[in-house]
């Protein structure tokens, strides 16, 4: 039974003719506000997540839940179809429970809340936000356990409900889930802060009305939906081929391991056009995990993850929103690693939620290989330190880590970059002046991105040295599988972690590990994965090889491997002809991508020698039950 909206004078909208100078200014108008919305969350929340990194996501919909300015896609007439009870003004909704919403949000840790935005007695929009909370609860310190079988062991779970009734914050409800984290003051000042940014959407929306007349202002959303939808249309027909004698354009990738010693897991998927309808199938990837590397991926954030990656490329000027949802279908069959049966365990569900965009660069460049990007950072790998310090004050750390972004038609990955745009570092003097740690190293590694003719994005070491006793937590991948290049470019390099005490003894860590002991003076060098490489490297010329030497960001061993000769601080032009030379008679046509192995099999066989690991065991596919 789908929710009841209550308004105080109901009434249907007109649609009328917007002029274009109109339309340009409410577009605008609402990419300010939206704008505005991370400013006032950035400003007053507490976590580093949200405060430093911007693990938030604002969105301003039309009154029937469309996005209209975000970037996550919209997920409200999902909630409006699946809420039973009333939407009133003055409510505002608040869930953290990925089961409840379609996927809408994937781990518990995300605070989701939605307002209804009313004016005069109608509804005429919403507003959004999500934000990741350092802390919900659960059976590990950052509510992210990697080996958690349930997601009961994650953490509080919250179902949609009213936070607010008529205005009013419900406090009890508040209460009992700050009582349950182990950072209630971060977590109060975080959902205050998301608050905050969606009042300040109300403000902007009602302004809008105010100025312009509210079935104006009704039609200029309506008519950026109809721009956004012809928009995507065009590039739809243009980049993905018809499906012809059954042949459809198909790619799969895989996540490493499931943090307990399986793996790896593969998603794949299909692609094809019929008219203008783009379909993608992802039948074909494996079930879901005993562990927490699900991922629960809700069908209208993958259109929208669809929709970014095409109109960045082609057309970045667009608006970016929901009007073209009806041009995608999409397929994801239930029990699958991207569609799990509750009560599957989600927390690791980071590195297969960026492994989507390997996978969709990889299929959607097929039918244009001279588009194609290569494989990058895909992933937000995780960095947990907790403890209690010398005064027995708690402290909690929860910090995102950046790598390689893929060599790309256009030119170079960028260095040490998220795999988000709008996210940003933690300042090093933030950490050391808020938790017990140092950082005694942060810079690119040297040859980490794929070389081509452009370069692969390096990955970035972070070195922390702890100076409280305490436990560290990791999520990370492409430990075993590489991050592939294209199109004769080479792949970039993986990740490792490595522990190394105070009294000299190391150890390497797997890429996801829980309950790590650490005391002070131990250094975590955290390192993390570079992007592939695109094109032939020994067509990259030699002087910007040299000036990547120069900047460090290449050896001169590693400018090898461009071909190019590098003495005394010069190119030697001779000796780069020769290698240069030698390099092309022993070359062979690799295909369109370079995964750096053969098979799984076969990479599973090098992957002791190669990482010091063991192989990870094939995984073992179980059928859950679907609890209520």
């Amino acid at each position: 039974m789908p929710a009841t909206i209550i308004e105080a004078k109901p009434a249907p909208f007109n649609r009328v003719d917007v002029d274009p100078i109109m339309l340009d200014i409410v577009e605008n108008a609402l990419r300010n506000a939206r704008n505005e919305m991370d400013a006032v969350l950035f400003r007053t929340a507490m976590s580093p997540g949200i405060r430093e990194q911007h693990d938030a996501f604002p969105m301003i919909a039309n009154h029937e839940g469309k996005m209209v300015v975000g970037q996550f896609g919209s997920f409200l007439y999902g909630f409006i179809a699946g809420y039973e009870g009333t939407i009133e003004d003055g409510d505002i909704f608040i869930t953290n429970d990925p089961y409840s919403c379609g996927g809408a949000i994937s781990h518990l840790n995300d605070w989701l809340m939605m307002m209804p935005i009313f004016h005069e007695g109608r509804l005429v929009s919403w507003a959004a936000m999500f934000g990741h909370m350092t802390d919900v609860g659960g059976k590990v310190p950052g509510s992210l356990p990697t080996d958690a079988k349930m997601i009961y062991e994650e953490g509080l779970i919250v179902p949609p409900t009213k936070i607010y009734r008529g205005g009013k914050l419900a406090e009890e409800i508040l209460a009992i889930m700050l009582a349950n984290t182990r950072m209630p003051e971060w977590n109060k000042s975080d959902f205050f802060a998301i608050i905050a940014a969606l009042r300040l959407a109300e403000r902007r929306v009602r302004e809008n009305i105010d100025r312009f007349g509210v079935d104006e202002y009704i039609s200029a959303m309506w008519d950026m939906l109809d721009r956004n939808r012809a928009a995507m249309s065009a590039i739809i027909q243009m980049i993905i081929p018809e499906a012809k004698d059954g042949k459809k354009a198909s790619f799969e990738d895989w996540i490493d391991d499931d943090g307990m010693g399986n793996g790896p897991y593969k998603i794949a998927c299909s692609l094809h056009r019929e008219g203008e309808i783009a379909y993608f199938d992802f039948s074909e990837s494996d079930p879901q995990s005993l562990s927490s590397i699900n991922f629960l991926l809700n069908e209208e954030m993958f259109k929208m993850f669809f929709g970014a990656f095409t109109i960045n490329l082609f057309d970045p000027q667009i608006l970016f929103n929901d009007g073209f949802y009806d041009l995608v279908e999409v397929k994801i069959p239930e029990g699958c690693i991207l569609k799990p049966k509750k009560p599957a365990a989600l927390s690791c569900r980071t590195h297969m939620l960026g492994r989507i965009f390997d996978l969709m660069g990889g299929l959607l460049g097929q039918g244009a290989p001279d588009a194609l990007n290569a494989a990058g950072f895909s992933d937000s790998p995780h960095f947990m330190y907790s403890g209690f310090d010398k005064n027995g004050e708690w402290y909690q750390l929860f910090q995102i880590g950046f790598g390689g972004v893929p060599g790309r038609p256009a030119g170079d990955g960028p260095d040490g970059h998220s795999m988000w745009p709008a996210f940003t570092n933690v300042p090093n003097e933030f950490l050391e002046a808020y938790f017990p740690l140092r950082i005694r190293e942060y810079a690119t590694i040297p040859d980490s991105g794929g070389a081509g003719l452009h370069r692969g994005g390096n990955a970035i070491v972070i070195a922390y040295e702890m100076l409280e006793t305490g436990e560290i937590s990791i999520h990370d991948d492409r430990w075993l599988t590489y991050p592939w290049g294209v199109n004769g470019g080479e792949p970039g390099q993986r990740s490792t972690k490595r522990l190394v005490r105070t009294d000299g003894t190391e150890e390497n860590l797997p890429s996801k590990c829980d309950r790590i002991a650490v005391n002070p003076g131990d250094i975590l060098y955290f390192n993390t994965w570079g992007g592939g490489g695109w094109g032939d490297p020994a067509k990259r010329p030699a002087e910007t090889v040299l000036l990547d030497v120069k900047r460090k960001l290449v050896t001169v061993d590693g400018a090898r491997r461009y071909g190019v000769v590098i003495a005394d601080g010069a190119v030697d032009e001779q000796a780069t002809e020769t290698l240069r030379a030698e390099m092309a008679a022993s070359a062979k046509p690799d295909g369109l991508f370079n995964r750096g192995f053969v098979s799984i099999e076969e990479l599973k066989g090098r992957c002791k020698a190669e990482t010091g690991f063991e192989a990870p065991r094939a995984p073992v596919f179980r059928k859950f039950m679907k609890v209520a």
